[in-house]
């Protein structure tokens, strides 16, 4: 193997390759990147085998093709500390060195065989769709922070995706929180689902967000899916299982409706819960005509903080606590102005909606549970 190629483009795509192994491997050849060069093109694979990464970029000077597996982290540590400048990288084979040449001096790392690197999986029958790169952003993005950490339930682990006849909605959960992005505008033929876990999930996120309205062709069955994208495929394993039926318990007829500004509550929320209990992180709503009062103590230090907002508020008095942590991150999430928060009373969730929806292709709801007072 022998080519000429930018040290800027080779670093990210190894940057974008490296998020996807694991700091500790059952397979040491896991380690590596999986460097396969042919017809023009240099294809960089990385896996974790829950997990797999493949990208290519265009290579104008090629004298060799091959395909060898380099040390991930060397490689990328070798290379990131260049300029931007072309790179000579070539392999003798005799003795397993990679050899990299830049303008004022060079490093020889080891390589390993390629045909060590496990294969990916493939994906029988296959079922695709197709979704904006934006949309799937936005998706991952409004959900992600309310999957849970479970053993004894890992579809709870990651993102559901429900696609319908009707619509598609990203679904999390960690059983105090729930958290539903709708997209009216992605439909299949059929009813089909699949349960995204967090890793891809992320890598996901990081990578569409600066591609806009360019389509993702997304291809899965009951165990893998593949992610394809401007030359990038990203294949993971599934969580397997049964998602809870998450639409049975949004409420649908609570009667007690706050509507507030949502960077207002957020804000208030966030200096009030510094006095919270450190176990607990509780803060107390107060709801009357037109205004919130919100409070937090913490009795074993002797720390406490009130703050009042106005609103609009159309109910009965009540007083609810909830987990500061989990409003924060819902309230912090949401793109809206405004939100109206929906109640029935102080032990049962609270449904958190935009005001105004202002599409009309895409809607966001969030369920918080409460604590006890």
């Amino acid at each position: 193997m022998k080519f000429i190629v930018s040290s800027t483009d080779l670093l990210q795509l190894l940057l974008s390759a490296s998020k996807v192994i694991a700091s500790k491997n059952s397979l040491p050849i896991l380690d590596n990147f999986l460097f396969y060069l042919e017809g023009g093109k240099l294809t960089v694979t990385a896996s974790d085998m829950e997990t797999t990464f493949k990208s290519s970029i265009d290579i104008e000077e090629i004298a060799q093709e091959g395909e060898i597996a380099v040390p991930a982290k060397l490689l990328t540590d070798a290379i990131k500390e260049l300029p931007t400048q072309p790179i000579e990288f070539s392999t003798n084979e005799e003795k397993k060195i990679a050899n990299i040449v830049w303008q004022s001096g060079n490093a020889q790392i080891p390589f390993l065989p390629a045909d060590e690197y496990p294969v990916a999986p493939g994906i029988k029958d296959p079922i695709s769709i197709q979704m904006p790169a934006s949309v799937l952003a936005n998706g991952i993005n409004c959900t992600i922070y309310a999957t849970a950490d479970e053993e004894l339930r890992p579809v709870m682990n990651g993102i559901f995706f429900d696609i319908t006849t009707d619509n598609t909605t990203f679904v999390a959960s960690n059983a105090h929180k729930l958290v539903c992005f709708k997209r009216n505008d992605i439909k299949h033929s059929e009813n089909v689902s699949f349960i995204l876990p967090k890793k891809p999930a992320n890598i996901l996120r990081s990578a569409l967000t600066r591609m806009g309205d360019e389509m993702v062709d997304i291809s899965f069955d009951s165990k893998n899916a593949r992610f394809s994208y401007e030359g990038t495929t990203i294949m993971c394993r599934l969580i397997e299982g049964a998602f809870p039926a998450y639409r049975t318990v949004i409420p649908k007829n609570n009667t007690n409706v706050v509507s507030v500004s949502r960077a207002e509550l957020l804000n208030a929320a966030k200096r009030v819960a510094v006095c919270s209990s450190q176990s607990t992180s509780q803060i107390t709503f107060r709801l009357s005509m037109n205004r919130i009062e919100i409070s937090a103590q913490d009795i074993d230090f002797s720390t406490s903080a009130k703050e009042t907002i106005l609103c609009n508020y159309e109910g009965s008095p009540m007083e609810i606590s909830f987990k500061a942590t989990f409003l924060m991150e819902i309230l912090s999430s949401l793109p809206y102005e405004d939100i109206c928060i929906k109640l029935a009373d102080a032990t049962r969730a609270a449904l958190i909606e935009p005001a105004v929806e202002d599409d009309e292709n895409q809607s966001i709801c969030a369920l918080l549970m409460p604590m006890r007072i």
